[in-house]
């Protein structure tokens, strides 16, 4: 097993690049990717990075040189003989041939395009720009080096034995949350933590963890490069950037309004069984699920991602009922600010009621809360969010009005369309 805190402390960048490889991303984008691919290849897309925890002046913090040449790195990634043979060859979620010959073809030849980096004030702007299906392969690698430099920047100043001790008391923490967790029975868990890691080293040791300490509940990982090398599986379905995306290029208000099952209807096409995963928070979820087309009750779950997770499953089963279909015979994956005490809470309150699952992400992957002075690493809320298409500014709303995105006329706009009333603010920890 690797030692984390002598690679730390011996660190050299071109030797621990953050980004290894165009694969170290989590698997929703490459589905998501075909199926933008296929579906709209001649969109045109802004990505902006967004630091929601604005207390973390990320430009102070990260040299604007080492953050450049860590972006640059990323751009001369390719795709390799070995994980260009694990997405052609490899079953996931059951199926071969995941990825159709076209995509590959032109997967196996992608270089990132260029990017655009200016500091302002204590916050850096970084943005992506050109066709939708190239620039979002951007979001996932965008956000890690963000998040790894800024965990370097606290760290460059630890000697030795703090980093060990440091690593230390981090580990253990990790292993104190996973024993409860493997008491729990039918758990079904996966890492979900890619996009706000520590580093890359410290999620490939949590998933260690959970492998080692949790057994069958462990159901894989996110992150695309440690499930190959750690033959586990990978883990997404789809994200909010899709809604987000076709319902910025609706031209009238009832377009907008068909838009996000627009999106469920390309994505039934290509898929089906696990992967039809209904994420309906985008713009409100109880009004989704009201004026859902039928056929989406026929799909295998929904995952909640915002606002309070058990209100959420409650509409969820309802919704299922009212549509005559058994919510035990359904899947309900819990993914947003997830840790012990709620995965515990959770699965206590609906496993007998359907199938739960659980995407633990940043307090699995970078729970440093309390080990350093100023506990300058503790998590922060960092997005990479699609912020225009086709010149047309995006909109979420979510079940959560802290999350809301998007110009405020736009917001009131979509508000309007999709019936959204009062919403109750939800902290936003990560």
């Amino acid at each position: 097993m690797v030692d984390i805190a002598t690679r730390v402390y011996n660190h050299k960048w071109q030797i621990d690049p953050i980004v290894r490889s165009l694969i170290d991303t989590d698997f929703y984008k490459l589905l998501m990717c075909q199926s933008v691919f296929r579906n709209k290849p001649q969109t045109d897309v802004t990505f902006s990075l967004i630091n929601r925890s604005l207390h973390v002046p990320l430009a102070r913090l990260i040299d604007e040189g080492e953050l450049r040449e860590q972006l640059d790195h990323i751009r001369s990634l390719s795709l390799s003989r070995g994980e260009s043979t694990w997405l052609r060859g490899n079953m996931f979620y059951g199926k071969r041939q995941m990825f159709r010959s076209d995509f590959m073809e032109w997967f196996e030849n992608l270089r990132l395009p260029p990017y655009h980096l200016e500091r302002k004030g204590d916050q850096y702007e970084l943005t992506f720009e050109g066709k939708w299906h190239e620039v979002m392969l951007w979001e996932i690698p965008g956000l890690a080096v963000l998040m790894e430099l800024r965990s370097r920047a606290v760290l460059n100043s630890m000697r030795r034995f703090e980093l060990q001790v440091l690593y230390a008391r981090a580990m253990t923490r990790v292993w104190e949350k996973i024993e409860p967790l493997s008491a729990i029975n039918g758990l079904s868990i996966a890492d979900f933590g890619t996009r706000r890691r520590h580093s890359f080293l410290w999620q490939d040791w949590c998933v260690q963890a959970m492998m080692e300490g949790l057994g069958d509940s462990f159901t894989g990982t996110s992150n695309c490069l440690i499930a190959m090398r750690r033959e586990v599986e990978a883990i997404g379905t789809n994200a909010h950037e899709l809604p987000m995306v076709y319902s910025a290029l609706a031209d009238t208000n009832d377009d907008l309004a068909q838009a996000p099952y627009d999106v469920l209807s390309d994505w039934h096409d290509e898929h089906d069984g696990n992967l039809r995963i209904i994420l309906p928070d985008t713009y409100g979820t109880k009004g989704f699920l009201d004026r859902a087309p039928d056929w989406l009750a026929g799909w295998t779950g929904i995952r909640i991602d915002s606002g309070d997770p058990a209100a959420g499953a409650e509409i969820a089963i309802d919704w299922w009922q009212s549509r005559g279909e058994d919510p035990q015979e359904k899947r309900i994956i819990f993914s947003d600010g997830l840790d012990v005490d709620k995965i515990q809470e959770l699965h206590s309150q609906f496993a007998h009621r359907t199938t739960v699952s659980f995407g633990w992400g940043t307090l699995l992957t970078n729970d440093f809360r309390g080990l350093v002075p100023n506990d300058a690493l503790a998590p922060f809320s960092l997005v990479c969010k699609a912020v225009s298409a086709n010149g047309r500014p995006t909109v979420k709303l979510s079940d959560n009005p802290e999350k809301a995105m998007g110009p405020a006329d736009q917001i009131d706009r979509y508000k309007r369309v999709f019936g959204v009333g009062a919403q109750q603010p939800i902290e936003v920890i990560v």
